[in-house]
């Protein structure tokens, strides 16, 4: 059966202005680094993609490597895009990344204008895309120029691949300067996309404070800490879960005595608010005045209910963030 958007998409989202630019994204977004490779059904991925859209959410945020194996979750996005979402493009906010690993040789990984233009345009064949709306530098390259990398955005921007440019993972210091060739290239950066959770707190150190200065957004991952943030695993290590599976993102090892005890104690702060662990958690993500977007990660459909529905709850009192901020030091 064709698919048909909720009518109602607009009514139940928060969308938020990024920086000071003309773009405003919705408060969650849906990231596609996790269940879009070709190891995933194609169904799930489909119906996920569409409760997304369903609920206000506009923006997909992809990268080059995301899979497995790599470039899958953007060849299986292409694919639904086309087959599902072709008349609502331009309502759509498309991110894609390059940065990290992608193919063997030397211009296959880090921050090159060889490799970000290469990387590029094989996104867009992948996705069946003229342009995406956000290109990324997904990490800091020790030895390339900065210049060079940041040039790189500025000519995939005028050659029209991409809407805006954008940084990720880049601590404070490597941020502002970006920022500043970006603006006198004439390309503005438009957002910074840093880890960020209640236990991931460096942005805190200095990089939000800079994004605020000098009016770029800030879209935060990993707000869930890998889902250590979610109810999985208030009971211990489920055998389906990612900690269970061997995955190098989140081991047995990392789910500390002292982080479950913690853990259990915010879960306790979620419950008097009437709320889940990971609604608290996004919540507090998103009360950073410089946050303009929290990206989740989803397997199943009721995940992103639970995102949306914490917009009817976002707000923390100062006790709350108090308690909160004792328990963490």
């Amino acid at each position: 059966m064709q698919y048909q958007p909720a009518a109602e998409r607009y009514q139940q989202m928060e969308y938020r202005r990024s920086g000071r630019s003309g773009l405003k994204l919705p408060a969650i977004s849906l990231g596609l680094w996790h269940n879009f490779g070709d190891s995933t059904r194609t169904d799930n991925s489909r119906a996920l993609l569409r409760h997304a859209f369903d609920c206000g959410i506009t923006h997909f945020d992809l990268a080059n490597n995301y899979g497995p194996p790599p470039g899958s979750a953007e060849e299986n996005f292409g694919r639904i895009l086309r087959e599902d979402f072709h008349a609502w493009r331009d309502e759509l906010i498309i991110s894609t990344k390059a940065g990290y690993t992608m193919w063997d040789g030397p211009y296959g990984d880090w921050g090159s204008r060889k490799y970000l233009i290469s990387s590029l345009d094989q996104s867009l064949k992948r996705m069946g895309l003229e342009y995406v709306d956000i290109f990324y530098h997904h990490r800091p390259d020790p030895e390339t120029p900065l210049e060079e990398t940041m040039m790189a955005l500025d000519q995939v921007v005028r050659q029209g691949k991409a809407l805006y440019a954008a940084i990720s993972n880049y601590p404070a210091g490597q941020a502002a300067a970006a920022f500043k060739i970006l603006r006198e290239l004439g390309t503005p950066c438009l957002i910074h996309q840093p880890k960020y959770s209640l236990f991931e707190r460096q942005p805190e150190e200095g990089l939000l404070d800079v994004l605020q200065r000098v009016g770029v957004g800030c879209i935060a991952f990993s707000p869930l800490a890998g889902g250590v943030l979610t109810d999985r695993y208030l009971h211990g290590i489920p055998e389906d879960s990612r900690a269970a599976s061997g995955s190098r993102f989140l081991t047995a090892g990392q789910l500390t005595a002292d982080k479950m005890h913690k853990v259990q104690q915010l879960n306790a702060i979620a419950q008097r608010r009437g709320q889940k662990l990971a609604q608290m958690a996004l919540a507090w993500v998103l009360r950073q005045p410089a946050m303009t977007s929290v990206l989740i990660g989803a397997s199943k459909t009721s995940q992103i209910d639970d995102a949306v529905q914490m917009l009817q709850q976002s707000r923390l009192s100062a006790e709350e963030l108090q308690e909160i901020e004792s328990l963490l030091r």
